[in-house]
């Protein structure tokens, strides 16, 4: 892995050492296990999963080929303290309030890694290069007065570690070189994978309809409207067989909509979509809203990548209480 960009340089590849990873997603499990086998965690590294996420399916697949040195440990209701013995704490998400509070209360860790958790990174690196200050919480949530300090306390404390050469940055979505630079001014070490680990793993998975559809948690999110939604994944399977992947956080009564749908075939939730449709049958095709798992798709597809055709969302989609910030952003992952 290399940093990419006007003064190129290669990051440090930690080979020994200890790494102790929070994960709270199925991404964020894959994440860890690519930036691992690239050589950035050290030779003893515990993956420990938060309390309540869906992660069982992702563990199972991965355990068969993981790379040495990786441990999966029980779950936990919060993050390992990063003033403990280990060399790295690594987290994918630096908006989480439980790992808001493990950090500001001390770090000892000789570097915090931030590994990939999609859009939610390159938002991330994006406040982070800011000159003004800007708090870490979720867009989409309604924060309290308390909670917006913590995430402004959060800022400070990245910053700190950035420049104390502390913080390394992982992703597999793309940097530009202009933001690159400001990173590298900050102090912000930044390394980019395109699941070399995962490219050179068998395909577990093969499905028969000539359709794809990811779903989308943005209604589930509140941010786009349920009928134009369900209306254009009809429209979509009117053409024929349609496997509906759906989005962890899409609830119940959707998923009942939309399995009422002629032609629309539900998939179970199970390992994350880039795990899962990583190679495509001729003819085949991936259809999606604004999602993290496009720019993913393209890297892994390669040359079937012409098979993926992502969806714009049309303006009259978008609940008004979805910031304008918010659908710009959520729609740059349309961008080649």
């Amino acid at each position: 892995m290399k940093l990419t960009g006007p003064n190129t340089r290669e990051v440090p590849r930690p080979r020994f050492g200890t790494a102790q990873v929070w994960v709270e997603s199925p991404l964020q499990l894959l994440s860890a296990v690519e930036t691992h086998a690239a050589g950035l965690l050290g030779h003893d590294v515990r993956i420990i999963p938060r309390q309540g996420m869906p992660l069982e399916a992702t563990t199972q697949a991965l355990l068969t080929n993981a790379p040495a040195g990786v441990r999966f440990l029980p779950a936990a209701r919060k993050p390992p303290a990063p003033n403990s013995a280990a060399d790295r704490f690594v987290t994918g998400d630096a908006y989480s309030g439980k790992v808001q509070r493990a950090l500001l209360a001390g770090v000892k860790a000789k570097e915090i890694i931030i590994i990939d958790d999609g859009m939610a990174t390159l938002a991330l690196i994006k406040q982070l290069t800011a000159t003004d200050p800007t708090p870490l919480v979720r867009a989409r949530a309604k924060n309290s007065a308390a909670r917006t300090a913590m995430g402004l306390a959060m800022w400070h404390r990245l910053r700190q570690l950035a420049r104390d050469s502390r913080l390394l940055i992982v992703s597999a979505l793309l940097v530009d070189d202009a933001t690159q630079q400001r990173m590298e001014e900050l102090g912000i070490k930044f390394a980019q994978h395109k699941f070399e680990w995962l490219a050179t793993q068998p395909v577990a998975e093969r499905f028969t309809e000539p359709t794809l559809l990811i779903g989308s948690a943005m209604v589930a999110d509140g941010l786009i409207h349920e009928e134009p939604y369900l209306q254009w994944v009809a429209s979509i399977a009117a053409d024929g067989p349609v496997a509906y992947f759906p989005h962890r956080r899409e609830n119940g009564q959707l998923l009942e909509k939309l399995g009422r749908i002629k032609n629309v075939v539900p998939m179970k939730h199970t390992v994350p979509i880039e795990m899962r449709l990583r190679a495509l049958r001729p003819g085949q095709e991936i259809r999606a809203l604004p999602s993290t798992v496009i720019p993913s798709l393209r890297l892994l597809l390669g040359h079937d990548a012409r098979q993926l055709y992502p969806q714009a969302v049309p303006e009259s989609w978008w609940t008004d209480s979805t910031p304008q910030s918010l659908r710009e952003h959520l729609s740059s992952s349309l961008k080649v």
